[in-house]
């Protein structure tokens, strides 16, 4: 996540969790989700499809509950934990996907040691998530490399400069900073944590698989440790994928020769490219050894995808087996500074494309919190709403932030702060819950096709009017279509041609999920609430 100290080169200026859950809450369903797999599309959008053949449209939000952050204040807890609670609150929004953020440096804590403890955490967030029909896709999660990376007492950065606060991701033994001054340059265009002098020495040792102990590579390490975490996860269908890495810091020669031209550093593109082929292989490799299913592995361009159309992004003809999912960052209008326009998810799609027409899902994206209920800002509504017209599912930056959370370092804390990113008011400093922004989810509680009989056509929620319509083809026989709704609707408001028996499901909170079955190969579907 970025948004403090966004990359601003412009073109102008370039160019615990419970195992279990109560068996009483209404929003814990029996048995496990459906797996997902791609199918690869070039011309419409590749899709997300369950077992029965469905597209699925999927939905959330991040939970950094398990990450391990560096603190500015030993006073305040960088997360808070994750509960049932908060497993039925995202339910009730209607939402079916979680970007579950763990940290390198807790998994693998010495080399090559595995703590097998942290990942039971893991486990049964992903047992509680699926509880409540929510897929999980596990990041390894990474912010400006690890939490060593502070300046140090004594560090002298110079008129130019600023000391560096930490962040999240490696292990300290995995750091080949080889010295390098941990400053933040003070150039406006460049002011960020990416740009730190020990930021990208450790990433350049990471990118050539630099020797670590026992005379191993670090990147080698990685992917040995990424494999065990795939083979730990093989048995869950819920867990639909993996992202290898959060906003990798590889950089394409333009922002380089800007950005750190004193280092005299080469286009990285063909690292990001090696990267995640063998982070793919790694996968697969887990996969083979527990004898399972293949998964999904996110991969993602450089942080300044939102901001650049020239950021760095995997070579086009990188290998994998089509059995993985395109994951920029549309952060337009919300953390960056270039607006909100269907271009960036037009942009996706086409990038998507010339990796065979992968499909898309934007592994972060958000604002503010006050931008929800200002009703002079729509950013919330038309994020959404591109989401829907491409095709892109998403998972919303963040569930849940805390005082402590290394992006707030600078904030002058004065009690309830409501530019504190999540959906619940907290007391700063004192890390008190005040309650959860009921305001805020209303904004994202809307209808969502959750499972579509064969591919999705079109999907438009008109805000305005409060009317859902949906279209699609290639339905068979037995392909349940599945809509959650986000208030409380009878059979009535329901107009379908090449659909019947519309039934009510379920109730989740404030919502409904309602079914309806295919009775020809195209379908049409109207929801007036």
């Amino acid at each position: 996540m970025t948004y403090s100290n966004i990359l601003e080169l412009t073109l102008v200026g370039l160019l615990t969790v419970a195992a279990c859950s109560s068996p009483d809450s209404p929003n814990v369903v029996e048995g496990s989700l459906s797996p997902i797999h791609a199918e690869l599309d070039q011309v419409n959008g590749g899709r997300f499809v369950d077992a029965e053949g469905r597209e699925v449209m999927l939905s959330g939000a991040n939970i950094n509950s398990l990450g391990e952050y560096w603190q500015f204040d030993p006073d305040m807890a960088p997360v808070f934990p994750f509960g049932e609670e908060d497993a039925d609150r995202m339910a009730s929004i209607g939402w079916n996907a979680v970007r579950l953020l763990i940290t390198w440096s807790r998994v693998e804590p010495s080399p090559g040691e595995y703590d097998e403890a942290y990942l039971d955490e893991v486990e049964a967030a992903v047992r509680l998530l699926e509880s409540r029909e929510i897929y999980t896709i596990i990041d390894l999660h990474q912010d400006a490399w690890d939490i060593s990376l502070a300046a140090r007492e004594d560090e002298d950065c110079g008129a130019d400069a600023s000391p560096a606060i930490g962040w999240d991701g490696a292990p300290a033994w995995a750091t080949l900073d080889k010295g390098a001054p941990r400053c933040v340059p003070n150039n406006p265009l460049i002011n960020t944590r990416e740009f730190s002098p020990a930021v990208v020495q450790a990433f350049l040792s990471f990118w050539e698989d630099a020797e670590g102990p026992g005379g191993v590579g670090i990147q080698t390490r990685f992917h040995a440790m990424l494999s065990h975490v795939a083979a730990r996860f093989a048995k869950f269908d819920s867990v639909i994928g993996y992202d290898p890495m959060n906003e990798p810091n590889a950089w394409s020669q333009v922002i380089l020769d800007v950005a750190a031209p004193e280092l005299g550093l080469e286009d990285q593109t063909e690292f990001l490219s090696r990267f995640y082929e063998r982070a793919l292989a790694a996968i697969r490799d887990g996969e083979r050894r527990a004898n399972s299913p293949t998964r999904l592995m996110l991969f993602e361009p450089s942080p300044d995808w939102a901001q650049l159309p020239f950021s760095v992004r995997p070579n086009p003809d990188f290998e994998h087996d089509g059995q993985v999912v395109y994951s920029p960052h549309i952060y337009q209008g919300g953390i960056v500074s270039r607006p909100l326009t269907e271009g960036a998810f037009q942009r996706a799609r086409d990038e998507a494309a010339e990796y065979g027409g992968v499909p898309v899902l934007t592994g972060e994206w958000g604002t503010g919190p006050p931008r929800a209920t200002d009703p002079e800002d729509d950013y919330f509504e038309r994020h959404q709403a591109y989401q829907d017209k491409y095709r892109v599912s998403a998972t919303q930056w963040l569930w849940r932030a805390a005082c402590g959370d290394p992006h707030h370092a600078g904030d002058p804390f004065e009690g309830n702060d409501p530019n504190l990113w999540g959906f619940y008011d907290v007391d700063c400093p004192s890390s008190e819950t005040i309650g959860f922004r009921e305001g805020f989810a209303a904004v994202l509680r809307r209808p969502l096709l959750r499972a579509a009989p064969g591919p999705i056509g079109n999907i438009l929620w008109d805000y305005e009017t409060g009317v859902l319509r949906a279209s699609g083809g290639g339905a068979t026989p037995g392909q349940t279509l599945l809509l959650f709704v986000h208030e409380e609707i009878e059979a009535s408001a329901f107009s379908m041609t090449g659909l019947a028996n519309a039934q009510l499901v379920r109730t989740i909170g404030p919502g409904q999920i309602w079914s309806a079955d295919p009775t020809d190969a195209s379908w049409e579907l109207e929801v007036t609430f």
